[in-house]
C-alpha cells in the first residue's frame, strides 16, 4: 500500500477535552495540526479557544464517540487536513456518573468505532493509543468471552453474554468495558500493521482529573485514596504522566510495540492481585 503525500504538517488527533485529552493534546500537538474531539461544544470551545492562544494549530471537531456516524465523520476530517500522525482516544465516562448501559455504549462501542474508523485512514507510522483503565485488569472473563469482545462485530456487541450478565451494575460494566478495550486493540494490531499503523492501550489508575473527584466524592468510605497509600504510591498520578506514557507508545521510540497495553497506575493492580486482603 503507497502512503499519501501531503504538504502541511502532520496530523494529530485526541479525543476527549478533558484534563487528560487536554494534556496529552498540549504533549503532542505542538507543531502539528491538532484535531480535538469530544461530545460537549461548550467544553470543545474552551479548550480550543485556550489552546490556540497559546500557539497551537487546534480544530474542534463536535463528535459523540457512541455514534459511528459521528466517528467516522471525526476519520475523514483528520484524514483530509494531512498525514495522520497520531490518534489518542481518551474521551469516556466512569462508573461514579454513568448508568452500565452508558458505559457499554460510550466506553466499549465507542473505542470500538474508533478502532474501525481510524484504521480505516491510517497510513505508514499512524499510532492510535486508546485509553483504557487498570479496571480492565481486574476482569474475570473466560476466553470464549474475551474471545467474544475481542473479534464480534459492533452491531452484536451489546447482546454478548458479558454484557447482558452485568445488569445495571456500573462498576461491572466499566470493568467489562476496559478489559474489551485491551482484547479489541490485540486483535486489531493484525489490520493496523498490515498498513504499517500500530494500536495500542494505555491504563491509567487513578489520575487527578475531574472523573477522579466524581470517583472519590462517590466513595464514602474511602476506598480508592486508601488504597492509594496501601499500594504504596501515595499519591494520584497526574494527567502529564499518561500524557507522557501516550507519547512514547505514539513516537519513534516504540515502533515494535502494537496490539498491547501499558499498565500507569502506581502499582495499584500488582498490589490488589497480590498483597491486598480479602474480607
Amino acid at each position: 500500500m503507497q502512503d499519501r503525500t501531503y504538504d502541511g504538517r502532520d496530523v494529530v488527533v485526541v479525543t476527549g477535552a478533558g484534563g487528560m485529552g487536554s494534556a496529552i493534546a498540549r504533549r503532542l500537538g505542538s507543531g502539528r495540526t491538532l484535531i480535538l474531539a469530544d461530545a460537549s461544544p461548550e467544553q470543545l470551545d474552551r479548550v480550543v479557544d485556550a489552546m490556540s492562544a497559546e500557539g497551537y494549530a487546534v480544530r474542534g471537531v463536535l463528535t459523540d464517540v457512541s455514534d459511528r456516524a459521528s466517528v467516522e465523520k471525526l476519520a475523514d476530517i483528520a484524514s483530509g487536513e494531512g498525514r495522520l500522525t497520531a490518534v489518542v482516544h481518551t474521551a469516556g465516562v466512569a462508573a461514579a456518573t454513568a448508568s452500565a448501559r452508558k458505559i457499554f455504549e460510550v466506553d466499549l462501542l465507542g473505542t470500538v468505532y474508533v478502532i474501525d474508523a481510524f484504521e480505516k485512514v491510517a497510513v505508514r507510522g499512524t499510532s492510535l493509543v486508546c485509553v483504557s483503565s487498570m479496571a480492565g485488569h481486574y476482569a474475570s472473563l473466560s476466553r470464549e468471552d474475551e474471545a467474544a469482545l475481542a473479534t464480534a462485530p459492533p452491531e452484536e456487541l451489546l447482546g454478548l453474554a458479558a454484557v447482558t450478565a452485568v445488569g445495571d451494575d456500573s462498576t461491572s460494566a466499566y470493568i467489562v468495558a476496559k478489559r474489551a478495550n485491551h482484547v479489541r486493540v490485540q486483535a486489531a494490531a493484525l489490520a493496523w500493521n498490515q498498513r504499517g499503523a500500530r494500536v495500542n492501550t494505555v491504563s491509567p489508575g487513578v489520575i487527578s482529573t475531574a472523573m477522579s473527584k466524581a470517583e472519590a466524592d462517590s466513595d464514602s468510605n474511602g476506598h480508592m485514596l486508601r488504597m492509594l497509600e496501601e499500594c504504596g504510591a501515595g499519591r494520584m498520578g497526574t494527567p502529564g504522566e499518561i500524557a507522557d506514557a501516550v507519547a512514547f507508545l505514539a513516537g519513534p521510540q516504540s515502533l515494535y510495540i502494537t496490539g498491547t497495553d501499558l499498565l500507569v497506575d502506581g502499582g495499584q493492580a500488582g498490589w490488589i492481585h497480590w498483597h491486598m486482603k480479602r474480607e
